[in-house]
């Protein structure tokens, strides 16, 4: 193909350039002793270079973005011309504004000053992006052939995630010379910016609300029936998992919906990008066609006459102001998928007037018009227990007050009304007759203890099924907001949310201890969303002295998941339950909404049936 030069279309936009601070000129060579993209780059995450002027910067435009980001990406024409497999041969060149002036296929010489962004601040413990700003460009020809792709698969990724940070700088791995044969981190490290490609890979990421999809390279990576990828330990990050967003606007190349087990058939191609939101993602200049594979909902057995279903369902900021379509996809999962469980604990229930910061608490509104429509799906009418928080006292969204609240089908079980507490008011544990009782039910557990500071406090509860009493204690732990990715240049990256969520497991903890010490075979449920695996420090406070089991556990590895995050399949939901409960149960994660594109929640429920 013929080197054509645009200087008479270029010149065309220079007004226009310059007032979005983008220089475009379009002449000369480079000069010998100009900076080439591997000397930008080096060979650790941060460029030596950081901070300089670079001049006359060569490369091929291989892609071009003109949202969020804007800006285009450069490659040298010559291939690995360092031959160093460390050094990438791409890099950025933010504009900040809409790059119109160059296109994929254009020779460029780029001068400007030589930047590592990190994305989120430093704060996120995020890597940083090597990038060129406040750039002068020069395009010499165009419609040249772009550089050949990088190809990303199942052989080329390494089996080890990431490197150890070093201990002497704060366990960041910064300064740490690139191993991409060594390290999965390292190998898109040394790609960044590059033209890479995968061939046909498996969805393990539903595709969300921004436009984009998860997809892994490597198939037989800790992998389930359904077509995930199982996050099953901190040491098993899954390296194959890849985010692939796409070049090209919305609004005009629609964005594929694909559901977890999905395939993305044949060439997906474009620039290696680094961002806030998912790491290392191929943002696809050419993308491939997703192929249905038909995963469907899963939906539980019906319990047993003699079986008592207890179930948790995160139902995502509940408000009446949300569509009848939302309250009417939640009840029916309840009839339809859950069996109609005899108590439902749920989580994110929020006062009638939702996010409005009006200093409405009561939800009564809400739980009205979600039972209702649980009716009208053909359940149960289901009455509720629950009580109300302070005002903005338990987290979420400001306004929202979103708490946890039982729902139980009264033909089935009863509930034991003691003296229901007050958002201050703990609940205890007292003897009555030589078995264990609440002095609140329903009640909270200790809401004045510093663990459940802007955090919900857990919901206890007292039911009788078929003359037994049960004991069911409800929770939403604090979130994983403000712990680092498991991109984040601390490695392994630091979980700061963790030790928030551990005093909180070790208080409830006690409470199931205290109703021990009262009846040693008190038949005790805890559940909810404890935002954390079941692998972690929190889980494992929770059992602590053997006062409670995790359910989940009983499950095979592969099938130990209620919630998809950046293609890992991972447990967040749970039901645990005390040694009075005993072994012989039935446990199921049922996979409703975490795997889809169209979610009527980001969580899986989770059931639990027993015979007390």
């Amino acid at each position: 193909m013929p080197h054509i030069p645009r200087s008479a279309a270029v010149g065309a936009v220079v007004a226009t350039a310059l007032a979005a601070g983008l220089l475009v000129t379009t002449s000369s060579a480079a000069s010998a002793d100009t900076v080439a993209i591997h000397d930008i780059q080096g060979t650790t995450r941060v460029s030596p270079l950081a901070g300089q002027q670079v001049t006359d910067v060569a490369g091929i435009v291989t892609g071009v973005r003109g949202y969020g980001s804007k800006g285009f990406w450069i490659q040298s024409a010559d291939g690995d011309a360092d031959q160093d497999p460390a050094t990438s041969e791409g890099v950025f060149v933010f504009t900040g504004s809409a790059p119109l002036t160059v296109e994929a296929g254009d020779a460029v010489l780029v001068s400007g000053t030589v930047a590592e962004y990190v994305p989120g601040g430093a704060a996120s413990g995020n890597q940083s992006l090597t990038q060129i700003t406040k750039p002068t460009v020069t395009v010499r020809t165009s419609g040249n052939a772009l550089p050949a792709p990088v190809r990303i698969d199942a052989k080329s990724v390494p089996a080890a995630y990431a490197p150890a940070g070093d201990p002497a700088r704060d366990n960041s791995v910064n300064g740490l010379p690139l191993r991409p044969r060594s390290y999965a981190l390292d190998l898109y490290e040394s790609l960044e910016g590059m033209n890479v490609r995968v061939g046909t890979s498996r969805v393990v990421g539903a595709t969300d609300a921004y436009n984009e999809l998860w997809v892994t390279v490597k198939k037989h990576e800790n992998p389930n029936r359904r077509g995930g990828t199982v996050y099953g330990s901190y040491r098993a990050q899954n390296g194959g998992r890849l985010q692939i967003q796409q070049l090209a606007p919305v609004s005009q190349q629609p964005f594929p919906k694909a559901n977890v087990g999905d395939v993305l058939n044949g060439r997906t191609e474009g620039p290696l990008d680094f961002n806030q939101f998912g790491g290392y993602t191929l943002v696809a200049r050419q993308l491939g066609e997703v192929a249905d594979k038909g995963l469907a909902r899963e939906r539980t057995k019906r319990q047993a006459k003699g079986e008592l279903a207890v179930a948790t369902y995160n139902v995502e900021n509940l408000d009446p102001s949300d569509p009848q379509q939302k309250f009417d996809a939640l009840a029916g999962a309840v009839v339809a998928n859950l069996a109609s469980p005899d108590i439902v604990a749920l989580e994110e229930i929020q006062d009638d007037t939702g996010a409005k910061n009006d200093g409405t608490v009561s939800a009564a509104a809400t739980l009205k018009k979600f039972t209702d429509a649980i009716v009208a799906a053909g359940g149960p009418r289901y009455a509720w227990r629950s009580v109300d928080p302070e005002n903005n006292k338990d987290g979420g969204e400001p306004g929202g007050n979103i708490r946890q609240v039982f729902l139980y089908n009264p033909e089935r079980v009863s509930f034991t009304e003691r003296a229901p507490g007050d958002a201050t008011t703990p609940t205890g544990v007292v003897r009555e007759g030589g078995r264990a009782a609440l002095t609140h039910s329903p009640g909270r557990i200790a809401p004045g203890d510093a663990a459940w500071a802007d955090s919900r406090k857990p919901l206890a509860g007292e039911f009788v099924f078929r003359g037994r009493t049960v004991f069911v204690i409800a929770n939403h732990f604090g979130s994983k907001g403000g712990d680092e990715g498991l991109t984040s240049h601390h490695q392994p990256p630091v979980r700061s949310s963790e030790t928030k969520r551990l005093r909180q497991a070790q208080v409830v903890n006690g409470f199931v201890k205290d109703l021990r010490k009262v009846k040693g075979d008190a038949d005790v449920v805890v559940l909810g969303d404890i935002n954390d695996f079941e692998f972690s420090a929190t889980a494992k406070a929770l059992q602590d002295g053997g006062a409670l089991r995790s359910a989940v556990e009983s499950l095979p590895r592969s099938e130990r998941y209620s919630y998809v995050y950046q293609g890992n399949s991972q447990v967040l939901d749970q039901i645990l339950t005390s040694p009075g409960v005993g072994r012989d149960f039935a446990y199921d994660s049922v996979h409703i909404n975490a795997e889809f594109a169209d979610q009527n929640s980001d969580h899986d429920p989770q059931v639990l049936r027993f015979r007390p």
